[in-house]
């Protein structure tokens, strides 16, 4: 993939590309990753040379990185899995072989997203929903069935002592709680499934996700 669009900063049109990741780009993403990221998010998360090296040779197709003049400012990593929707469980590091992808399976049906990151100098240009919007023509493209991916709760820690997981989520979709990465997702299309327990060592969603995917609209009229 390689697209050019422009992106505003308040009312200046700024020149964004979006681009398959490659070797060369190693470190700048390991710099993204750190900056996106900061304590208590658990640093050994961050992506590493041998991570990214398994995402450009399992699936380039899914190892996107977002420049804006030259700079990588963000990207987003997905594989491709066989989707049960009668058996959604799972964990991040069980579905993903723990951010290596090892287990990208080319006969599936489904895009699983490991992770999308954005620099905060760059969050208000509104990249991450760019980068969400190319995963998705890659699903499209492959003529996939659906997008899924475990959404963080971060600010479910603060009401942990009062409502479960599922009862916060609810209160999102009601309008009664702002939720920095489920809402940010729901601004992108993606829809909740369920919440998932013990997803990932997370201090601030307390270790839950909320599975949320897109369906690919056009499967039923190519059928």
């Amino acid at each position: 993939m390689y697209k050019k669009w422009y992106v505003f900063n308040g009312d200046k049109p700024i020149q964004a590309v979006v681009k398959n990741y490659t070797k060369d780009d190693f470190q700048a993403l390991i710099d993204v990753q750190k900056e996106s990221f900061p304590p208590p998010f658990p640093p050994e998360l961050w992506w590493n040379e041998e991570q990214l090296k398994e995402h450009v040779k399992r699936f380039p197709q899914g190892a996107l990185c977002v420049e804006i003049e030259g700079e990588i400012a963000g990207s987003i990593t997905g594989l491709m899995i066989d989707f049960d929707p009668s058996q959604p469980e799972h964990t991040w590091s069980e579905i993903t072989d723990d951010g290596y992808i090892r287990n990208h399976n080319p006969a599936g049906n489904a895009i699983y997203i490991v992770d999308i990151c954005v620099k905060p100098t760059y969050r208000k240009l509104g990249l991450g929903k760019w980068l969400m919007q190319s995963m998705y023509e890659v699903v499209v493209n492959e003529r996939l069935e659906r997008l899924l991916g475990g959404a963080r709760m971060p600010f479910y820690h603060k009401y942990e002592n009062d409502i479960s997981a599922q009862e916060y989520l609810n209160h999102i979709m009601e309008g009664g709680i702002w939720d920095p990465v489920v809402t940010f997702l729901l601004h992108c299309g993606r829809t909740p499934v369920q919440v998932l327990p013990n997803y990932i060592e997370d201090e601030e969603s307390c270790n839950y996700a909320a599975l949320m995917e897109w369906k690919n609209p056009f499967l039923n009229r190519e059928a």
